[in-house]
């Protein structure tokens, strides 16, 4: 870490077993992640004028490379659990952990691409049976169920329709899903 973590408690004495815990705690995260640039942690203490009602609130902003950010701040559900410090700062890290790991995997570029739709035309429909074929833009012909059909949905296809749809490979060959009727019949 470029900088000192920076740890607040408020309405508590910071005891050195807490800050043992939270040093610990981000020793971990250093380990695991070693891309925090920055740490600060604020530790409520419960209070019976609060409204969390006897519970800890752990908030964690931790700042990465690109000035990204990892943030933990909210309060806890009404849960007795959160009356104990370290259930507290154990939930309050496993969230910083799966949010620090979110903002890896995007620095490192590891996000799920969704394909994009493409256009294609409804080349046969078996009604009786519930699906069709439509021919795609590279002239590869695809299959849909009528589950597949968006809107006024596998009734109101007819042959030549164009549509949208979301191409997929599958173990039986190339489909079709999320497929939207454009409301447009393409040139015979």
């Amino acid at each position: 870490m470029q900088t000192t973590p920076e740890i607040d408690f408020h309405g508590m004495e910071a005891s050195p077993q807490a800050q043992s815990r939270i040093a610990r705690q981000i020793d971990e995260l250093e380990t695991r992640f070693g891309r925090v640039t920055a740490c600060r942690i604020v530790v409520k203490a419960p209070s019976a004028r609060h409204h969390t009602g006897g519970q800890y609130e752990i908030n964690i902003r931790l700042a990465l490379p690109d000035g990204r950010e990892a943030i933990v701040e909210r309060t806890p559900p009404q849960d007795e659990r959160y009356q104990d410090f370290d259930f507290a700062l154990n939930d309050a890290f496993k969230r910083a952990r799966r949010r620090l790991q979110d903002q890896v995997r995007r620095l490192e570029g590891h996000v799920k691409q969704h394909a994009e739709p493409a256009l294609g035309v409804v080349r046969r429909l078996m009604r009786e049976d519930g699906y069709g074929f439509l021919e795609g833009e590279n002239g590869r012909e695809l299959y849909f169920h009528r589950n597949s059909v968006e809107g006024a949905g596998f009734d109101a296809l007819e042959r030549g329709d164009r549509v949208r749809y979301v191409p997929e490979d599958a173990e039986d060959g190339p489909q079709a899903s999320a497929v939207r009727p454009l409301g447009e019949r393409a040139p015979s």
